[in-house]
Parts: structure tokens; sequence; C-alpha cells
């Protein structure tokens, strides 16, 4: 083994102990050289290899420091399972009021022996003719109109967007995304081998020409974006610019993968689609419509695509569960799925409304209709001392670094959803993580005072 990985076995191994805390500055890579009496080559490796880990995040003009946060098997924040804190703003799940009622009483006839025994059948990446009608009209707008034959299926958004892209970029190939992004893509293409590219960003998401930009320096494959309610900054892609990405990807022939899972949320804009409908794989699923435990996800595709991805789900063995395709189809038949999302579109708007005033003075980008905001610290704070302080409150948020394509580089900022919690206890929530960016109290126990009168 390398020496430079012994040496960052060794810094490794002080996280775990706690002689390095989350949070905590190490020292430039000059004066870890000379302290280690090694050369700066040898320092730079050492801290790439501890960023790639997932241990270290770099800060764009503030230096290297040990992350915070709860780390999946690959080492980074994976924002899949639900946090240890007692107010959870990482994971984001909303659920509407009577939201269970109205499921159970479109499930109830699904429960009758013959229609649950057909519901139990398999179904492969296509699902069934009234899946994808009923998906068609749940999709079309007055701007769109989606052809039921050009639907898929899978198990879920992920497998929906692990297809997508297992199909379009091969192993080793480049893969453009914003710089900041779902960290599930990351993962994904971890393993499918796929090399991700960041793409700058300003507040309105994806910069002009940043796509011919990176594939003048070495060629794309594809492009993953979510142009609208972009997780984790909530921009949206205003249309003069969605129409500058389309020529774009129309000039350099390339593909994109169009991530709309929250578009739901703002349904009046229309997607990346209906501008290059003939290169844009839209995928989106059932989780944050309806429930977690719903995943159903689906795509819409170009017609040189439709086969290519149908095989790709085929081989992951991402097909869609029967009985769970089924459920959908009477849930969007019967009006179920149109109730609880305009019941969500409610509630975001009235946590966006909380959110803005117990975070009035702070530097805070979201959408009124999102159920998430992008928080941008006070210069004393840097993100994985801020997300320490919090869990020490008994609240998790999530660091700009789960997010960032290049931990090398990441802003000092940290997402909140604002989904899981009741009301009052995300306003209380809220307030003590105000209290904490203004240096105010960061002891422990204020978890259990936030969630009482649930």
């Amino acid at each position: 083994m390398d020496d430079y990985r012994l040496i960052a076995d060794g810094i490794a191994a002080d996280i775990a102990t706690g002689r390095l805390r989350p949070g905590e500055q190490l020292p430039t890579q000059r004066a870890f050289a000379r302290r280690r009496g090694i050369a700066n080559s040898t320092a730079t490796r050492v801290y790439r290899e501890l960023a790639r880990r997932g241990l270290t995040v770099g800060e764009v003009g503030r230096g290297t420091f040990v992350r915070a946060g709860r780390d999946g098997d690959d080492g980074r924040v994976a924002l899949a399972e639900p946090a240890a804190a007692p107010v959870d703003l990482e994971l984001n799940y909303p659920t509407a009021p009577g939201q269970a009622d109205l499921l159970a009483a479109g499930l109830a006839p699904l429960l009758r022996a013959d229609a649950l025994g057909a519901a139990l059948r398999p179904v492969g990446a296509a699902g069934t003719g009234a899946a994808r009608r009923a998906f068609a009209g749940l999709l079309s707008t007055d701007a769109w109109t989606v052809d039921p034959e050009r639907l898929l299926f899978a198990g879920n958004g992920r497998q929906a967007v692990a297809g997508a892209l297992s199909a379009l970029v091969p192993p080793g190939q480049r893969l453009g995304v914003e710089a900041l992004t779902y960290p599930v893509v990351r993962a994904v293409a971890e393993r499918l081998g796929i090399r991700l590219v960041p793409l700058p960003m300003d507040g309105d998401g994806l910069l002009p020409g940043a796509v011919t930009a990176a594939h003048r320096t070495a060629p794309l494959r594809a492009v993953y974006l979510q142009p609208r309610l972009q997780n984790p900054t909530g921009a949206s892609l205003p249309q003069e610019r969605a129409v500058a990405l389309a020529g774009e990807l129309r000039r350099l022939d390339l593909p994109v993968v169009e991530d709309a899972i929250w578009s739901f949320l703002r349904p009046a804009a229309a997607p990346l689609a209906t501008l290059a409908p003939e290169r844009t794989v839209l995928v989106d699923s059932l989780s944050k419509r309806l429930a977690p435990g719903l995943t159903t996800g689906f795509a819409v595709l170009p017609d040189g695509l439709r086969d290519r991805v149908a095989g790709a789900l085929r081989a992951g063995g991402w097909a869609p569960g029967g009985f769970a395709l089924e459920a959908a189809v009477r849930w969007i038949g019967d009006g179920t799925v149109a109730a609880v999302e305009a019941a969500k579109r409610t509630d975001a708007a009235a946590r966006q409304a909380l959110a803005r005033e117990v975070l009035a003075g702070q530097r805070v980008r979201a959408d009124p209709c999102s159920y998430y905001l992008w928080w941008e610290l006070p210069g004393a704070w840097r993100a994985e001392t801020f997300v320490a302080a919090a869990a020490r409150a008994g609240i998790s948020v999530t660091a700009a670094a789960a997010f960032a394509v290049d931990p090398r580089s990441t802003p000092s900022a940290v997402r909140v959803g604002l989904a899981s919690p009741p009301l009052p206890v995300l306003g209380r929530a809220l307030g003590v993580l105000a209290g904490i960016a203004s240096g105010g109290e960061t002891g422990t126990g204020v978890g259990e005072q936030l969630t009482t009168d649930r």
C-alpha cells in the first residue's frame, strides 16, 4: 500500500476515535507536509484520499474540515435513512392531512380476491396498458401531451434514474450534472462506473453554456439535471434559459435525463421534455406525490431510447411491482393523487411562509412552492460545524458536501428539509437553528423540547 494511504488511515482513525471532531479544520496541505516531513505532493494525495472516503470536505476559500453527518457504506451521506435526531430536517417526505384515509378508500376494491390475484402477477418495464394510460394522463398538461406508449416503469424513482443512466452512459464515460446534485445520482454513477462532471450553477440553476464548455474539455455522453425545484437549491430554470439549454443539447446531440420528482409542486411550469422531446428522458416517481412506501418509478422516453432503457431496466432487475402499479392506477383514476398533490402544494406553501418568517435576515434561497431551502451560513460558520451544532440541539440538517460533485470544493451552506415534522415543531426547530446561526445556545436536550405538543 502506498505511504499516503497509511497516513490517511491514521487521520481516519483520529476521526473515528473523536480526536478530530466534526467541523475541525485540518492544517493547510503545505503545513501538513512540513509537520509530517513529507513531500507536498504526498500531502495532496492524503487530502484527496480523505475526501474520497467522505471523511473531509474542502470549503472554497476556507480550507479542509472534518465532515459531520451520517455516512453510507461508500463514505458519503446517502440521505436514505431517517436521522437519529429527534427533529429530522434531512429526509423530506411530505404527508398531507387525511392522506391515509384517501389511499385506503381507493385501495379497498383491489383487495377482492379476483382483483388481488391479477395485481400480484409479474409485470415488465412496459407495465400494463391501463398503467401507461393512467400515468400518461397524470403527466399530461395543456403544454404537453404524453403518449402512453412512451412510458416505462421501475420499482422506484432511483431505479428509473439508474436504468436511464445505465442505458445512456457506458462505464468510464462522462455524465454532466449540476455542481450540486441529488446524492443518490452520485452513488448510482459510482456503481455504474460513470464519471460525473460538475456543471456550474447560479441562483437560477444551470448556467448558460455550461454543457458546451464541459463537452469541449472532453466529450460528455449525457446530462442529468433537475430543471424544476432543483434539489438542493430549489432553483427552477427560467424559460429563456431552458430554451437555450435545449438548443445546446440539440447542437451537441446529447441526451438528457430530466428528474421531475418535485415538479408536481409547480405544475404550471413546462418540463424540459417539451423543448427537446427527441432527446429527453423524463423520470419521476410516486414517493413524493403520495408516500415513500409507494415506490413506483416511471419514465417518458423518446422513440430512439425506449428500447435501450427498457433493456437496462430488465438487466438491472428494476421492473415495477404489479400490486403497486395497480394501486397507483386506481388512485390516479379516482382522483386521490390529484387531491393529495393539491394538499401538498398548500402544505409546502405554508411551511415556506413559516420558514421565511422565522429565518428572516438569514441568507436563505427557496422557491415558495418547495419543501426545502438552501441556507448560506453566516461568515463565522462552516457547514460541518453548523451541522454538528444542530445535531447537539437534536436537529438534523444536511451539509452542502452531501450534494457537491467535487468534494474538494463545497459552499458553506446546508439544506433544510421542511416536510417531515408537524408545523409547530418545524417552527421551533427553525428558531433554534436561527439562534445557533447567530451564535446562541447550542446545548443538548433541545430536541426533546422541540418534539413536545406534536
